[in-house]
């Protein structure tokens, strides 16, 4: 027990900052996913075939390989283009991180999870019933703003735990991205079991880190959940 309370007294600050790296990338990765999944959702409902099909294969190649393989791309792919430009990146820090880096590795997460939320977005969009639109048709609005007032802010309520699963599913990928030396939980974990030589104690303490992060998250979700459902 004594040996447990000085390993958290020593390293738990370690941990923290490694924590705080890995919200600041999920935040980052579910809110410019949000954004480009919308997008894509709206490619793949419009009535144009090209639209549909560059959406269609795009979310079925970014969901048909591994996430660790998009981040190899994207992280040493950057890093090559720079290279081959002959530009020389000053080297600024973010978030502990050089800035490529953690700006490579931010786009890496943000395709991946653009795929998931567009079909997420498509699937909600598509549970409103017809007569919705219809609706806001015959009171005098045009097909983009009867999606904009009338049916996306509908399917966000449906979609809202699907949205949280996701957040939640990023936040445990986001592990993955130690691999290349970016310094979040996992990495920092990693770091105090070569310093310490200690095997399961770092990992034990980054799985109850993420554990509460999530169980955290879904609590919010659910009061989130219940005010709409108040709401309505």
């Amino acid at each position: 027990m004594v040996g447990i309370s000085e390993f958290l007294s020593t390293y738990l600050g370690y941990f923290f900052e490694g924590t705080g790296i890995t919200i600041a990338l999920s935040f980052f990765t579910v809110l410019l996913g949000s954004v480009t999944g919308t997008l894509f959702a709206l490619m793949k409902l419009s009535k144009s075939k090209a639209l549909k099909r560059i959406a269609s294969v795009y979310i079925e190649i970014v969901r048909g390989t591994p996430l660790i393989v998009q981040v190899f791309i994207l992280y040493y792919g950057v890093a090559q283009i720079i290279q081959n430009s002959g530009y020389t990146m000053p080297q600024i820090q973010v978030f502990g991180n050089d800035l490529v880096s953690f700006v490579s590795i931010v786009i890496a997460m943000t395709i991946n999870s653009t795929a998931y939320i567009a079909e997420i977005i498509r699937g909600g969009i598509e549970s409103i019933d017809q007569g919705q639109m219809e609706a806001a048709r015959s009171l005098g609005l045009n097909h983009k703003m009867s999606m904009r007032f009338v049916i996306i802010p509908q399917a966000i309520k449906n979609i809202l735990p699907a949205l949280g699963n996701e957040f939640i599913t990023v936040i445990k990928e986001s592990a993955i991205v130690s691999v290349v030396g970016i310094r979040e939980l996992m990495f920092s974990a990693s770091v105090v079991q070569g310093t310490t030589y200690k095997i399961f104690t770092p990992l034990i303490t980054a799985a109850a880190i993420y554990f509460v992060l999530t169980f955290s998250l879904s609590k919010l979700l659910g009061v989130a959940e219940r005010r709409m459902k108040v709401s309505d």
